[in-house]
């Protein structure tokens, strides 16, 4: 039922850009840069483990690797989308992508597929619109064409938390869940805003929450779903997040402390969709790009898309797993995709 509500799924993606003018770019797997400036990727390499030539410093020489440089499995295709956006107008990639982070949990996967539109001429506001018909788009699909299998599922679940006789009930059924999502407007605020609603709600003040809120601090699940469970009873939209939690390419805002980001928290699971409004100016990327340590080499051709001349422009990724997650009520990423890779594990 799973893998049929994915198919679905995958289908239902490909025919909403197609549908709306998109073109379906294909990204590098296997790239020299890191597009998110986590630097946890993992390397691609022909040289021999034991004995790679090494520089004269002692490190490992590169130039005598495959491609003469240090290389890596992507994290994102969204850097070279942006290259894509800005000959086509419109595209989106729709592939794997690869984190060598050590999360041993229900919501993380090495190897995952991710959904990463970018947009041409697009600015923050357009990108949440779009952000939130694509959602609402997917949703809908998978209720008009995976009704047996959304039914059998949830009855699963039903049935699941009957056995564990959980005290906690979850907070809805889950077609309820689907169209909660497909009938309410998704409620739009700022990060500032939303850390101000954190701050005065209950569970903060009686020391409920497990991680402390304050301006500056990324937000967790808990929080995130607070808004959108209890607060606001909708979908959210955070926007305009602090800039040093936030990756090195998004515009910068005028009040040098914030950037143009967008967050699409979901009931259930909390942040499904992250994006932004790319920056345009190439002075204020290139003070970001020293700021973060990220070597210019390495991202040149990215710097003069904006060195001679470019457009406003936006994009969001999506992780696909963990939209079948949540339309699937699944609790653990693993179940939702065929082959899961995870540390200390890389089966079949």
């Amino acid at each position: 039922a799973i893998l049929r509500v994915r198919h679905a799924l995958a289908f239902a993606v490909n025919q909403f850009f197609n549908d709306r003018g998109f073109y379906y770019l294909h990204t590098p797997i296997i790239t020299g840069s890191d597009a998110e400036g986590a630097g946890e990727m993992f390397r691609v390499s022909t040289l021999d483990d034991k004995n790679p030539p090494l520089n004269e410093d002692g490190t490992v020489n590169y130039k005598e690797d495959f491609f003469g440089k240090a290389t890596n499995l992507t994290v994102s295709g969204q850097l070279e989308g942006e290259l894509g956006a800005l000959a086509l107008g419109k595209i989106y990639t729709f592939g794997p992508t690869f984190r060598a982070e050590n999360s041993n949990t229900a919501r993380h996967l090495a190897e995952f597929w991710m959904i990463e539109p970018e947009m041409a001429f697009y600015e923050l506001e357009d990108n949440m619109n779009l952000a939130e018909e694509f959602l609402q788009y997917l949703v809908k699909y998978a209720m008009d064409n995976c009704a047996e299998e959304l039914e059998f599922l949830e009855k699963r679940l039903l049935d699941e938390e009957k056995m564990l006789k959980k005290e906690e009930q979850s907070p809805m059924p889950l077609r309820e869940k689907l169209q909660f999502v497909m009938e309410n407007p998704f409620k739009r605020l700022t990060y500032t805003e939303a850390i101000k609603v954190l701050e005065n709600s209950k569970p903060h003040k009686k020391g409920q929450f497990k991680y402390p809120v304050s301006w500056g601090t990324d937000l967790q699940s808990e929080h995130e779903r607070y808004l959108v469970e209890k607060e606001f009873k909708a979908p959210v939209i955070l926007t305009d997040y602090p800039k040093d939690i936030k990756s090195f390419y998004m515009k910068q805002s005028d009040d040098g402390k914030t950037v143009r980001a967008m967050d699409v928290l979901f009931p259930g699971i909390g942040e499904i969709i992250g994006g932004s409004q790319r920056e345009e100016d190439y002075d204020k990327l290139l003070n970001r790009v020293d700021e973060v340590g990220i070597d210019h080499e390495t991202i040149w051709w990215y710097l003069e898309t904006r060195k001679y001349g470019t457009v406003p422009h936006s994009g969001f990724g999506l992780g696909f797993e963990r939209l079948v997650l949540f339309v699937t009520g699944m609790k653990n990423i693993r179940d939702v995709i065929a082959f899961p890779r995870t540390p200390k594990s890389a089966n079949f």
